[in-house]
């Protein structure tokens, strides 16, 4: 099994609920009217549920809500799902729409529990359904090219044209705003994703479309060239829906809601897809897609038989190559590390190289030593152990040993990267180094360090699953 292919999470304010795959993003929501008289009056879902032994899920295959990578089922509405059949007792069965507009059909017919597929809350779909409490706020807002400077808000949508997929809330809105907007023209898509959408624009395929600001923020890495402009509807909430009937079933995914908001696990999942979101760095990220396409062909096969000689994914390495490089097989940092993977002159020594710029040697000697390192950390999530194997590649183990003796102290789990992300900077203050084994330490850096490589890491996985 590939190291970081495989992503746990390992939350203790969830147990005994789960232990769930994770990477990721989020979809919208559809609209359609039925006759409520379609729906079954069975007041016992919730009880066939339990009897049964399986909560079945509707969602969509796409990278907001559930899709598989190398085997590992994974999606932001997946984990959520999988916490709440565990909160039930009972197994998860996914069951993929493969258009939006059968989701709620296939809810009335019985042939799914819920639908857990980042749905917009709107009045509209509230005369079909039952919602859940919201549990994420979002806004719609316009998506255009970096270079599009006309359009800013909805007043400047006059005149031009707008495209959208068919039964969104998306569609919904801009059918209100129309009446009051000269000459705009609005394009229907037939269950094109969002993503895709963004795609065109920030290749200039087409000017405009929407998309609610979660899915905006997470695309932005993968699609630099487009921006979120003005919003175009007041913020709104995501929701699960049920059958009309279904009241003991919603209740009991309220008072799931209710209790992981309470107990901190929420946010924790929520972070582990979304906590990288806001850090984008437009300039980095444009080099970045374009080194990928100029520098790193020339080491990919280097990568790749390296990464798997290790047991590690080589996109993995490759992300941690770009941070520490650039690429770039000359490269030298001022503590005197060199090359690919920028090994320091005592460690490549250690690993028998003879030529510490040569890129085959770099790369093996790199890719060695941090599995080394991941054999050095024993912790059994190894999402953490990951995280601590490359931040101890970046800063040393010895510090990553003062961090954890240091969350001990402050009352914190050593063994999640989440508590060393809140120690290791702390070491750079008199108070907190004075008492480390290994002193001063720019704990920052490390923190950064991990955080750029998933940042690249999740492109590199995202061009391989798009």
């Amino acid at each position: 099994m590939h190291i970081y292919e495989e992503r746990y999470l390992n939350l203790k304010r969830l147990r005994p609920f789960l232990m769930l795959p994770m990477i990721g993003l989020l979809l919208l929501g559809l609209s359609c009217e039925f006759d409520m008289s379609s729906f079954k009056t069975d007041a016992s879902i919730l009880k066939k549920i339990i009897e049964k032994g399986e909560l079945t899920v509707i969602t969509r295959n796409n990278a907001h809500c559930y899709y598989s990578y190398r085997d590992q089922e994974m999606g932001f509405e997946h984990d959520l799902a999988k916490a709440f059949a565990a909160y039930l007792g009972v197994e998860l069965n996914i069951r993929i729409a493969e258009k939006w507009e059968g989701m709620i059909p296939s809810l009335i017919d019985g042939t799914g529990d819920l639908i857990a597929a980042s749905m917009t809350i709107t009045p509209k779909r509230n005369r079909d359904v039952l919602f859940s409490n919201g549990y994420m706020d979002i806004q719609q807002h316009l998506i255009v090219h970096r270079g599009n400077h006309s359009i800013r808000t909805i007043e400047d949508l006059p005149g031009h044209t707008i495209h959208i997929r068919r039964g969104t809330s998306y569609q919904e809105r801009l059918e209100t705003l129309a009446a009051r907007i000269p000459s705009l023209t609005i394009v229907l898509h037939e269950d094109v994703p969002t993503e895709e959408l963004i795609r065109q624009v920030a290749e200039k395929e087409i000017d405009i479309t929407v998309a609610d600001s979660n899915i905006a923020l997470l695309n932005r890495r993968y699609y630099p060239q487009a921006v979120m402009a003005g919003p175009v509807a007041d913020k709104e909430n995501l929701g699960w829906a049920v059958n009309p009937n279904a009241h003991k079933l919603l209740e009991k995914i309220n008072q799931f809601f209710k209790q992981i908001q309470e107990n901190g696990g929420y946010e924790e999942l929520r972070n582990q897809y979304y906590a990288e979101v806001e850090r984008f760095d437009y300039l980095d990220l444009k080099i970045y897609h374009r080194r990928l396409a100029t520098r790193l062909p020339k080491y990919q096969p280097i990568l790749m038989a390296a990464s798997r000689e290790f047991n590690f994914d080589w996109r993995l390495i490759a992300a941690q190559m770009y941070q520490e490089s650039h690429f770039r097989r000359y490269a030298r940092s001022h503590a005197g590390a060199y090359g690919l993977m920028q090994l320091t002159k005592r460690t490549a020594e250690s690993f028998g190289v003879t030529d510490i710029t040569d890129p085959e040697q770099n790369i093996y000697a790199g890719v060695k030593h941090l599995r080394n390192l991941f054999g050095y950390v024993d912790i059994e999530n190894e999402s953490d152990r990951l995280s601590i194997a490359l931040a101890a590649y970046n800063v040393g183990q010895g510090h990553l040993r003062d961090a954890q003796k240091l969350a001990i102290n402050l009352r914190m789990d050593p063994q999640k990267w989440s508590s060393l992300e809140k120690t290791l900077p702390l070491l750079r203050y008199r108070q907190y180094y004075n008492n480390a084994t290994y002193g001063y330490c720019r704990g920052t850096e490390p923190v950064t360090y991990v955080k750029q490589i998933k940042i690249y890491y999740d492109i590199l996985k995202r061009q391989a699953i798009a």
